[in-house]
């Protein structure tokens, strides 16, 4: 493993107490990883990945390049997380979530994926959050499980999303209503080329 940078107090390869030992993680050149990550076996992480302080990282997780997990995060494990994502500080991502390519996630962001926590059956159940590639989602906002985020659609802060949004929508509120379409936002037009 390369490091950029290897904050004190680092874990790196932590076996989980249960089930088989997990083979050693790989992490690709150029991490930057701060004091006190935690960082499981078994999970395949890309080059240039950084960390903020504190952060988790579970086991069997598979993450892209030039990715950026913030401080006091946790990710659960079976986790997919595509190039280019960057999650904030204090969010969690439970397991069986995915996160595609350039999805951005605000600060102190829930994803859920427990339909009926300690039902019967609840952990057969389990279905992380899908956020599509570019989405956007906004400080303190819940998503529910197994909810799909489309490509480049935008979630407002202090969200609750109880059911799909689809690509390049904006919903707000709770339970998250669809106000507009991104593309119509002056912060996201695309201006056309001269």
């Amino acid at each position: 493993m390369s490091f950029e940078f290897l904050g004190e107090f680092v874990l790196l390869d932590v076996q989980p107490t249960s089930g088989a030992a997990l083979p050693p993680t790989r992490l690709g050149r150029g991490a930057v990883l701060r004091s006190h990550t935690v960082i499981y076996a078994g999970n395949s992480i890309g080059e240039r990945f950084q960390t903020g302080h504190g952060a988790l990282i579970r086991e069997a997780n598979t993450i892209g390049d030039d990715v950026s997990i913030g401080s006091h995060t946790i990710v659960e494990h079976h986790v997919t997380i595509g190039r280019g994502v960057r999650i904030h500080g204090g969010a969690f991502i439970p397991e069986f979530s995915v996160l595609e390519d350039g999805a951005w996630i605000g600060p102190r962001v829930v994803f859920t994926n427990a339909r009926y926590p300690q039902g019967r059956d609840a952990k057969k159940q389990l279905r992380g959050p899908h956020v599509g590639e570019g989405a956007k989602i906004g400080a303190g906002a819940v998503l529910l499980p197994g909810v799909r985020i489309g490509a480049h659609a935008l979630v407002g802060a202090g969200a609750v999303v109880t059911r799909d949004v689809p690509p390049h929508r904006v919903v707000v509120g709770n339970p998250a209503r669809d106000v507009n379409d991104v593309r119509e936002l002056d912060a996201y037009r695309q201006e056309p080329h001269s």
